[in-house]
């Protein structure tokens, strides 16, 4: 769920979700409404659908789907390969790729791929698996996560028409121990700034940008799953690192920046809690 930029001004709310389609298929879909609240409540009136990530496949795997508005005012969707990893190199599949779109849903003219039509138009870069991390720094450049096989996790600046690679190259291994090729300098595909094995399973991300923390300030948080911490990340221009990891003793699902300053965390799994770090 994200705001409009100018929320203030025309209530606009974004929602990513799945929905059913055909034979047992299943797809992502953004949409968008208007929240009108009167009081203590309130409704989301004239939804309307933006995006839909065709094509719908069968299974229930990476959706990915995270949304965030850029400095350019753009909407950027992260659109997950749904575990079939070839669409993902495939740019008429909006499968494993990331998505730029003008706020109502149409294709910006400047989009790599624009004059390719259809879901080529719609996409900024491809060769992604499983992205549940996109968060712009303070210089306006886009950096995304996403969950590697086994191993393999990575954190990536996206460049404007780049290739990430997946299924073809990756520093993890398939499940089943099959080998992939790992990045490798000058094998024409765009490797991550930062890259973990063992795996962190990285989930949920913001760049700091508040006042509660200053000397977080411009720092990376990513959430772990399977690492159960936040992980901490530092930028120098367009290289990355991790600087620390601070256990949490749960999955962690979600962070987010308040207007405060404020760090929330939600965490996964039974019994979840919602934290605000201050």
């Amino acid at each position: 769920v994200v705001l409009h930029p100018r929320f203030r001004d025309n209530g606009l709310v974004y929602i990513s979700y799945a929905e059913s389609g055909p034979n047992s298929t299943q797809g992502a879909a953004v949409a968008r409404a208007r929240l009108v609240t009167n009081g203590n409540t309130g409704a989301l009136e004239n939804l309307q659908v933006v995006w839909r990530q065709s094509p719908k496949v069968t299974g229930t795997g990476h959706y990915s789907h995270r949304i965030a508005f850029g400095p350019d005012g753009m909407l950027w969707i992260t659109s997950g390969d749904r575990q079939k990893e070839s669409p993902a190199q495939d740019r008429n599949s909006a499968l494993g790729k990331v998505i730029r779109l003008c706020d109502d849903g149409t294709v910006p003219a400047d989009n790599p791929f624009a004059g390719q039509g259809e879901v080529a138009a719609q996409v900024w870069s491809y060769g992604h698996r499983n992205m549940l991390g996109i968060a712009f720094d303070g210089a306006g450049r886009l950096w995304v996560h996403e969950h590697g096989p086994a191993g393999g996790d990575e954190l990536n600046l996206i460049e404007r028409g780049s290739n990430y690679g997946w299924p073809r190259v990756s520093n993890g291994s398939h499940y089943d121990g099959t080998p992939i090729p790992d990045h490798a300098p000058g094998d024409g595909y765009n490797a991550p700034e930062a890259w973990w094995n063992p795996v962190i399973a990285p989930a949920g991300f913001i760049i700091y940008s508040g006042d509660a923390f200053p000397y977080l300030r411009g720092h990376g948080l990513i959430g772990g799953l399977a690492s159960q911490a936040i992980v901490r990340v530092t930028f120098d221009g367009v290289t990355a690192r991790e600087a620390a990891r601070y256990p949490m003793g749960r999955r962690i699902r979600e962070l987010e920046q308040g207007p405060d300053g404020a760090i929330w965390v939600l965490e996964d799994g039974a019994g979840a809690r919602l934290l605000k770090l201050t």
